[in-house]
């Protein structure tokens, strides 16, 4: 599975964007996609993940309220959408792919290329 990324860009705070994650081959139902962000100089950290096969969601506390993951089956897409955006939201953000119910980096195998978010005050 390739997982391209887009939908990144610069936006002013308290602004909205809407990341895609496109998946070249079959998502498996199985499957929990992710999305993670690394800001300059930080570690690279978990944003959200959403079940492929129920749809069900789970989000940082730092984006909760604030983002919302979603997917479309027939596109084979998942989708970041950011609203209520902050300076410290600025970051590359990732897609990714695991057989886990996890939010740890380690345990997601294929990921994206990244696609930069950044947030003016």
């Amino acid at each position: 599975v390739q997982l391209q990324a887009s939908g990144g860009g610069l936006v002013q705070a308290g602004g909205s964007l809407r990341l895609s994650c496109a998946a070249s081959g079959r998502i498996y139902s199985s499957s929990i996609m992710g999305w993670f962000r690394q800001a300059p100089g930080k570690e690279r950290e978990f944003v959200a993940f959403i079940r492929w096969s129920t749809g069900a969601t789970y989000y940082d506390d730092s984006v909760k309220g604030r983002f919302t993951i979603s997917k479309d089956s027939a596109k084979n897409t998942v989708y970041l959408q950011m609203n209520s955006l902050k300076p410290e939201d600025t970051a590359v953000y990732y897609c990714a792919r695991t057989s886990q119910y996890s939010t740890a980096i380690g345990d997601y195998r294929f990921w994206g290329q990244g696609t930069q978010v950044t947030v003016s005050s």
